[in-house]
């Protein structure tokens, strides 16, 4: 085995056996790659309501303009994005793939788990195996702060 060769799947699966098997199913399930690597449910600027009240606040000025944060909203991933100075937009987190958490990665939005790309500006995928557009939520400025709503 080449000691620069990248572990695939299979390679794990035969030095590792079951324990391994047992390892990759779980990263592939949803939230099990988030938990592992600990993108699972953090907040990058945004901060939930608390409770059930289904709403989120960000401030505005933690929002880059032409990229976006990550938040919660009733205890589920979103992110925010900056489209243009003062036009914000707001998408689920959750990848339509298999429902791994996606990260903003300057215009992007891009699934960890499978390489699923989504675009910032409107939720749509650029790269699969991801076939749906990330769900669209409720966004408004209200000064300094952005209030996200499902």
């Amino acid at each position: 085995m080449n000691d620069h060769a990248p572990l695939t799947r299979r390679t794990l699966m035969s030095i590792g056996g079951a324990s391994a098997g047992a390892l990759l199913l779980a990263a592939c399930t949803p939230g099990g790659a988030d938990s592992a690597n600990g993108s699972g449910g953090g907040s990058d600027g945004g901060s939930s309501s608390g409770g059930g009240g289904g709403s989120a606040e960000v401030s505005l000025a933690s929002i880059p303009v032409g990229g976006a944060v990550s938040a919660t909203l009733a205890g589920k991933p979103i992110v925010v994005s900056q489209p243009t100075a003062g036009q914000v937009v707001a998408f689920s987190a959750v990848c339509t793939h298999q429902g791994c958490t996606v990260a903003p990665q300057g215009k992007e939005f891009d699934c960890p788990c499978h390489g699923s790309r989504f675009d910032g500006t409107t939720g749509d995928v650029l790269n699969g195996p991801a076939r749906d557009p990330l769900p669209k939520l409720s966004a408004k400025v209200s000064g300094d702060s952005v209030t996200v709503t499902e």
